[in-house]
């Protein structure tokens, strides 16, 4: 699927908008969350344009894969005992810019149950 030139994510991914780009490559980009939930706060989104991670699934599970591989491996980096990989689906899950996205949060202890 193509860029969706109204999208907030796919502007970023086309470089119209700032971010702070933590990782990129031919399948995903990552930036810091502006509105941070937890010291480390990565969003990890596809090149493609699909509104949300069941959409995504069907379409390429390759690339949802690659959006926790890229989790991981920003994890690493930042040499995190442990973190949470969350995807929002849909307004009533959290969901704000309709672009599927993974949530990298970790950095201190999460609590459970989430929200």
């Amino acid at each position: 699927m193509a860029l969706d030139s109204a999208c907030l994510f796919c502007r970023i991914i086309l470089g119209e908008i700032p971010a702070d780009i933590v990782l990129r490559n031919d399948n995903v980009v990552a930036f810091n969350d502006i509105n941070p939930q937890a010291p480390t706060h990565v969003l990890i989104v596809p090149r493609l344009h699909v509104e949300n991670a069941g959409e995504l699934a069907q379409i390429s599970p390759s690339i949802t894969a690659d959006l926790f591989n890229a989790a991981a491996e920003i994890a690493a980096q930042r040499a995190l005992s442990g973190h949470r990989a969350v995807f929002n689906t849909g307004a009533d899950a959290g969901q704000s810019v309709f672009h599927a996205h993974l949530h990298l949060l970790g950095g201190r202890a999460l609590a459970w149950p989430p929200g």
